[in-house]
């Protein structure tokens, strides 16, 4: 597979205290099979969709505690070079380039506004083996309190085109490359509380939303929105039982006119 273009998003993994439990709740929700897991490498353990591997899930190191969250990994040539831009326009690099064997680089970062992301540049391993089809990644938008610092950041640091959604009840913006919008960005409104942080929303394709939501439910997780219908897909997000927010869409059922972006 070649390598994606630059800000392509091309993988996700989380981390997980009960990481069997993550197995378990992933596999009903999503219908993920797990490889083994990987000890010289933390535990890291690929989840899979039809045999593709789709994420990964890994238990946290020693000293390691924190919240449960996906990180979105986006493609980058020379992963050095992407986090010279990512300090040069105000963001934080968290995990300095790491050479992950003979896999890939990868770094953790966040945008000025606290967004956490992670880059990968592909080495022997070039990231989501499918997309778009049932359990595997579809979409993601960054959800942040400071849309501007946003707006400005990604399209800096990755060269993305922007487009904003022409809607006067709302703020939400895609990234582009070229014709190809590849994340949302969308405004944390009053819905949110809080406590909760910025962060990036993967959306993940099921065949039927309402099952896949009442599957979050059944194993111990909550709805926070939806689902609904879109031209898009019918979709909802939701939070795992470990705390980690996420979203299930089924792009086959589709309701009203596609929205105009400028």
């Amino acid at each position: 597979m070649a390598d994606a273009p630059e800000g392509t998003p091309i993988w996700a993994d989380a981390m997980f205290s009960d990481l069997e439990g993550a197995k378990a709740f992933y596999g009903e929700v999503l219908g993920w099979t797990f490889g083994e897991s990987s000890p010289e490498y933390g535990g890291y353990t690929r989840a899979f969709a039809d045999g593709k591997a789709v994420a990964a899930v890994v238990p946290p190191a020693p000293g390691q505690d924190g919240p449960s969250r996906w990180c979105l990994y986006l493609a980058s040539p020379d992963a050095a070079a992407t986090a010279g831009r990512i300090r040069g326009n105000g963001g934080t690099v968290l995990m300095e380039p790491m050479q992950v064997g003979e896999f890939g680089t990868m770094c953790l970062a966040q945008d000025p506004g606290g967004v956490f992301f992670g880059v990968w540049q592909g080495g022997t391993y070039k990231g989501f083996e499918a997309t778009n089809v049932p359990g595997s990644f579809c979409w993601a938008e960054v959800v942040t309190r400071e849309p501007g610092k946003s707006d400005a950041f990604f399209p800096a640091v990755f060269g993305y085109g922007v487009k904003t959604l022409v809607d006067p009840e709302g703020d939400f913006k895609v990234f582009d490359l070229g014709r190809d919008p590849v994340l949302g960005r969308m405004e944390t409104t009053d819905e949110f509380p809080p406590e909760v942080p910025s962060y990036v929303q993967v959306y993940w394709t099921v065949a039927d939303c309402d099952a896949a939501v009442a599957a979050v439910r059944k194993l111990g997780g909550r709805l926070v929105f939806g689902p609904m219908t879109t031209p898009f897909g019918r979709f909802a997000a939701v939070v795992d039982p470990q705390g980690a927010p996420f979203a299930v869409i089924d792009t086959t059922t589709t309701e009203g006119e596609m929205p105009v972006f400028t």
